[in-house]
């Protein structure tokens, strides 16, 4: 379960606008974080808090299938990406990084900027504190919580291996 504030962004939030080609090379995911979203938000790695959540449109992630895009998200402190649909690469590359990510079309649609959200990714739960709605998105299966909750994929297949 986690709680934070809402940064929103449209449709069609690509991966370039997401981490900007010209920082790709940035040594960590630390230093890619301090470039998240400044070409579409220049305020969010100033503003973004740990807990933070992103809310998008339809089409979260499309462009190019780096993996860079949610490393540089997750680094930057968000503890989640709701939207309305995400790209396919981004929506694998998300959980193979431990990156938890909610497909919910309604509340892409009705949460906004500044408000305060709960969720549940067991369940699927999200919680607009902020207008006391609630909308359901599909809880992860356990093998992707297992995923996630191993920190991503590769640290999965090795506890499994050493388990």
């Amino acid at each position: 379960m986690v709680k934070g504030t809402v940064f929103q962004y449209g449709d069609n939030v690509d991966t370039d606008v997401i981490i900007p080609a010209r920082y790709l090379n940035a040594p960590s995911p630390e230093e890619l974080a301090k470039h998240c979203m400044e070409d579409i938000d220049p305020s969010y790695a100033a503003s973004v808090k740990p807990g933070d959540i992103i809310v998008g449109g339809w089409n979260f992630g499309c462009g190019s299938s780096r993996e860079h895009a949610p490393m540089a998200i997750q680094a930057s402190g968000a503890a989640c990406v709701i939207a309305a649909s995400f790209a396919r690469i981004f929506y694998r590359n998300a959980i193979n990084i431990g990156f938890p990510i909610l497909e919910c079309p309604e509340a892409a649609a009705a949460i906004h900027s500044g408000d305060t959200v709960s969720v549940d990714f067991a369940t699927g739960k999200i919680v607009d504190e902020t207008t006391g709605e609630t909308f359901q998105a599909t809880g992860f299966p356990p093998f992707i919580e297992e995923i996630i909750r191993h920190g991503g994929l590769l640290k999965y297949l090795k506890a499994r291996q050493d388990g």
